[in-house]
């Protein structure tokens, strides 16, 4: 049986990529991290293998921020626990509205850039150094979705480990196929750009709900797709 909560994060992923703020920029950033152009075959191979240290990067804060998560919250009280769903719910919902456009912040609107000042020789230590501020930065595209997900591993610590691996998933598989591709991304982003936004609140929507059977705890009642079952057997 799959956990539907892993299709949502890994989904998320997907989503922080397509921002309108992060995807036009991705396939200049990626030749800047290689120091390479983005016609050649040589060039190419660079580019992708400078994409491929830049996911691990940010991978590898992840998946250390999913351990942290576990490590704290597995082994509070029940009651704890309880109370722990109440606030990943509320701030799981809260994105949610952010998302679908239906909730402004100016806070998550000003845009809290991540930086490494200092490019080294060799650059796949730059691009891995850049993954993982990436990864530690806050901006309006990435942080609401990976709000979410927080919220949702703060609520299901023994699954914060796959839910943020997960994550780490849906967002570096399309940094890889820009990176594999990067001649061309730049003309899919501006054909589509108008398609992404429609997908960021298409899941701010799913997010809405999503918080609220976190909130009311009824997430278990999807969570292995039961609930198929249970409209089959009516």
């Amino acid at each position: 049986m799959v956990d539907i909560s892993f299709f949502i994060a890994f989904f998320a992923g997907l989503v922080s990529f397509l921002s309108p703020c992060v995807l036009p920029i991705v396939p200049g950033f990626l030749a800047y991290l290689s120091g390479a152009s983005t016609s050649g075959e040589g060039s190419r191979v660079r580019i992708f293998l400078n994409s491929l240290v830049f996911v691990l990067g940010f991978s590898v804060i992840f998946a250390l921020l999913g351990v942290l998560l576990n490590t704290l919250l597995e082994a509070v009280a029940y009651d704890v626990q309880i109370w722990l769903a109440r606030i990943g719910g509320i701030i799981i919902i809260f994105f949610g509205l952010y998302l679908a456009g239906l909730l402004h912040i100016s806070f998550l609107e000003r845009q809290h850039k991540f930086a490494v000042k200092k490019k080294f020789a060799n650059s796949y230590v730059t691009s891995f150094l850049f993954g993982a501020a990436f990864a530690a930065g806050w901006t309006p595209c990435v942080g609401a979705a990976l709000g979410a997900i927080l919220g949702l591993a703060a609520t299901a610590p023994g699954k914060a480990f796959y839910l943020l691996f997960l994550y780490s998933l849906g967002l570096g598989l399309p940094f890889l196929l820009v990176g594999l591709f990067v001649s061309r991304s730049q003309e899919f982003v501006n054909r589509y750009a108008g398609v992404f936004s429609y997908i960021s609140k298409i899941f701010g929507i799913i997010l809405i709900v999503l918080g609220v059977l976190v909130f009311t705890q009824s997430l278990n009642l999807v969570a292995n797709f039961d609930f198929l079952n249970n409209l089959l057997l009516q």
